[in-house]
């Protein structure tokens, strides 16, 4: 119950935190009506409120997964690092269906279903987001565009 406390009371600070970072954001000439800084807020704001559900009705005695499954969510938050730091050089397909191929694999260790996955979430994701949301997404390495 204790350690749920402090999580959701260290959750509040972070979230403090992200809101106050996100107030510095530039607000361009003509903005939109939502402006910039809305989506950050709102994430912000569930942050607390999950926080305070927290705080106010922890857990009564909180059951830590086996080891190995810890050693599972680790090494899916370094593929996710990686593939942040791996999107600028490499493009969106690329490190997108790596990384979304490994972490099929290891949801479902099938390696043709998990390749497929990661290829169709890479190629999907890739439309959805520059044609339905107008985001500027490099699909691939400049040098490979030719």
């Amino acid at each position: 119950m204790t350690g749920d406390r402090i999580f959701g009371a260290v959750m509040i600070l972070l979230a403090l935190g992200y809101i106050l970072s996100a107030s510095t954001i530039q607000v361009p000439l003509f903005p939109d009506p939502m402006g910039p800084k809305a989506f950050p807020y709102l994430i912000a704001g569930g942050v607390i409120v999950a926080s305070l559900v927290m705080i106010l009705r922890p857990d009564p005695e909180a059951e830590w997964p086996v080891m190995r499954t810890l050693a599972a969510l680790v090494f899916a938050a370094v593929v996710m690092v990686a593939y942040a730091y791996a999107i600028k050089p490499l493009g969106f397909l690329v490190p997108t269906a790596i990384a979304a191929g490994i972490l099929s694999y290891q949801l479902s260790p099938r390696p043709l279903a998990a390749a497929l996955s990661g290829i169709g979430l890479s190629v999907g994701l890739f439309v959805l987001f520059r044609y339905a949301l107008g985001l500027g997404l490099v699909p691939l390495p400049k040098g490979w565009l030719g």
